[in-house]
């Protein structure tokens, strides 16, 4: 008597189980066959489809949390997260329903996708083309989220043969690629608009490279050297042609600095074990140093991240309370965003910070895996 077998049966002796026989083996040949056609099918019908609009990634809902909490104008709007290929899912419906069956099928054999998503972002920029650029230590890499493209991608490569250990920073090359500082690696590595290694900066001049800025108007590029207190200054080239500051506690002295902006010709420093925030002209002059240790909101223990947003404020990463402080250009406090937690605008150990031309401001929650973002709705919020 022939044995007959209901498909999806068939479906669970191409998972594993053991079938007696020829007949058996037959069966899972013809298995694997409709498996490798169906995905065949599903994968051509996947690249012929537009990408989803993933816009709506990039602002914020109706009924978006905002802040200040309490009554009054609103100065900030929750806009949402970025964690990884999951992103790019939420919404998608550009394949037809048998399509999509036929992958549900296929995946009863090959098992889930698995998603890249972020482990410990660190800090990011955003490009002129529009991607979002994230360095993240856990994966070793820098993620770069292609809203265009509704696609995800992974740049491991530092240099030939060199894969990141801990990439820190991250700033456009002015090329239309992008330099990334590697704390363990003791050098920056510029890569290409595709994330090809092109050239490595600093190896053997820098001791443990954290932050890192560029000025547009000159090509210099400003690295933070965390483990010897000072900030370098490099030609487009690589050459060293600067060093600014020294260790200690006084004006334009250091004391592990970390994360580095540059805005309108001045270059912001998160001096992070000296408690505070220096604010110099791009030949070093200080005109500006702010915070202080403390137990109060607006206080820095642990200040790291720092950027400039719309009106000159000034967002700081305060890492230790788990808090985005904002400034006026002068260095008082307006508004805290944040606290423990995992909710929105909630942050566990946050680093770095960064802002874009549409008002929004970007934060690495290193802890919780994530980057969240906040958009600027009107101008200085009143303390």
């Amino acid at each position: 008597m022939t044995q007959t077998r209901t498909f999806s049966q068939a479906v669970r002796l191409g998972v594993g189980e053991t079938s007696a026989g020829r007949g058996g083996r037959s069966d899972r040949r013809r298995l694997h066959a409709v498996i490798a056609l169906l995905l065949v099918v599903a994968a051509g019908a996947g690249c012929s489809s537009t990408p989803p609009d993933m816009s709506g990634l990039l602002e914020p809902d109706p009924d978006a949390r905002v802040w200040p909490l309490a009554s009054g104008t609103p100065r900030y709007v929750y806009v949402g997260q970025l964690i990884g290929e999951r992103d790019f899912k939420q919404g998608e419906d550009t394949q037809g329903a048998i399509v999509k069956a036929l992958k549900w099928i296929a995946g009863l054999v090959v098992g889930e996708p698995d998603y890249l998503e972020l482990q410990r972002p660190v800090s990011g920029m955003t490009g002129d083309d529009g991607r979002i650029y994230v360095t993240d230590m856990g994966l070793q890499a820098v993620v770069v989220f292609d809203l265009a493209r509704a696609k995800v991608l992974k740049w491991e490569k530092a240099a030939p043969g060199v894969r990141f250990v801990s990439p820190v920073a991250i700033t456009g090359d002015g090329n239309g690629g992008v330099l990334v500082t590697d704390s363990e690696l003791g050098a920056v590595f510029r890569l290409d608009a595709n994330g090809n290694p092109v050239q490595r900066l600093g190896e053997g001049i820098l001791t443990r490279p954290t932050g890192i800025a560029r000025d547009e108007r000159s090509g210099n590029i400003y690295v933070a050297d965390t483990r010897v207190h000072d900030i370098k200054v490099f030609d487009d080239h690589g050459s060293l042609v600067e060093l600014i500051g020294n260790r200690g506690g006084g004006r334009g002295a250091f004391n592990a600095p970390t994360h580095l902006a540059l805005s309108d010709g001045e270059l912001y420093v998160a001096d992070t074990l000296n408690f505070r925030v220096h604010v110099f002209n791009t030949v070093g002059d200080d005109r500006l140093t702010f915070g202080r240790l403390g137990l109060y909101v607006g206080n820095m223990t642990r200040p790291k991240g720092v950027a400039v947003g719309g009106d000159g404020r000034i967002y700081v990463v305060e890492s230790y309370f788990d808090h985005l402080l904002v400034y006026d250009r002068n260095g008082r406090l307006l508004l805290p965003i944040g606290g423990t937690g995992r909710g929105a605008g909630q942050f566990y150990l946050p680093s770095g910070v960064w802002t874009d031309a549409s008002g929004r401001v970007y934060v690495a929650d290193m802890f919780n895996g994530r980057v969240e973002i906040f958009k600027e709705l009107t101008g200085e919020p009143v303390p």
